[in-house]
């Protein structure tokens, strides 16, 4: 007979979840908006070349010829706002997966009250004590200006919430009636984490993921704004905004408004998403 998992008692499995994320309302409006936004990226076809410039078209302001205007150097903007969702959004779901299964590894690693396990909390109050933005500046410029250094930063950023989060999770379900009742089944301790703290701390850590998704995409903008990560011509949000900076003296504000509002709305998506799993793991309690 196989072994089945054992639940926090009051709370139903998380097999319940997708009925719930089914029925709510900020889970389906977030994940549309990202998954249309990405699709338009990739298929839809674009007025212009988004790494072709005009230069007889600069700094043109929105018009039905260049809904989004144009910027110094003669590229449509609406074409690189959207084509720049093919980078950043793509960096921001890598980052967060890579840093989700490091963080669940870790965090579960750590899920004790050993000297050792406290040794290596400690190490990740370190870590964080600096800031985020110039920990990500620092990691891209030591490994190379490319996409994957963007990936390794935003990962080294993120793992230390996620093991956090697990950690915290995963010592008070140690706690509980239903890990006991495994031990004395004669359950091991790694089946215990598998099989038993994993599945019932899996609600709060995807809602943490869409946080950390909406997080990394703000990183990925600052980034390109110093001028780290996607390099020139290639459309990114920060660094549209970076060239757009220099032009709001002289009042060309679209080349700044409209990568930014796609930044502001793609995190906001996010975060719906992450407001919905929230709802969905506490309805699962």
């Amino acid at each position: 007979m196989s072994e089945r998992v054992l639940t926090q008692p009051g709370r139903r499995r998380s097999s319940a979840m997708p009925a719930i994320v089914r029925e709510n309302a900020p889970v389906v409006l977030g994940l549309a908006f990202i998954v249309l936004f990405l699709a338009a990226s990739f298929f839809a076809p674009l007025p212009y070349g988004p790494t072709t410039p005009d230069p007889l078209a600069t700094s043109q302001p929105p018009s039905a010829l260049h809904w989004f205007g144009t910027d110094a150097n003669g590229f449509d903007v609406f074409s690189r706002t959207i084509a720049a969702a093919q980078r950043d959004i793509p960096l921001a779901l890598a980052g967060t997966l890579a840093s989700l299964v490091l963080g669940i590894v870790f965090g579960l690693l750590v899920s004790t009250k050993s000297r050792w396990s406290e040794r290596a909390i400690r190490g990740l109050d370190v870590f964080q004590a600096f800031p985020l933005v110039i920990i990500g500046t620092a990691i891209v410029t030591l490994t190379g200006n490319r996409l994957e250094s963007v990936v390794l930063a935003i990962v080294l950023l993120n793992v230390p919430r996620f093991m956090r989060l697990i950690r915290s999770e995963a010592l008070a379900l140690r706690e509980s009636r239903f890990i006991e009742a495994a031990r004395a089944l004669g359950a091991s301790p790694l089946r215990i984490l598998w099989r038993h703290i994993l599945p019932n701390v899996m609600g709060i850590t995807l809602a943490q993921s869409s946080i950390a998704a909406a997080h990394s995409i703000i990183v990925i903008a600052a980034l390109s704004f110093l001028g780290v990560g996607v390099s020139p011509p290639d459309p990114s949000w920060g660094l549209m905004i970076q060239e757009g900076a220099r032009q709001m003296i002289v009042g060309d504000w679209w080349i700044v408004v409209f990568p930014g509002f796609a930044v502001l709305v793609t995190v906001a998506a996010f975060n719906l998403v992450a407001d919905g799993l929230q709802a969905a793991a506490d309805a699962s309690q």
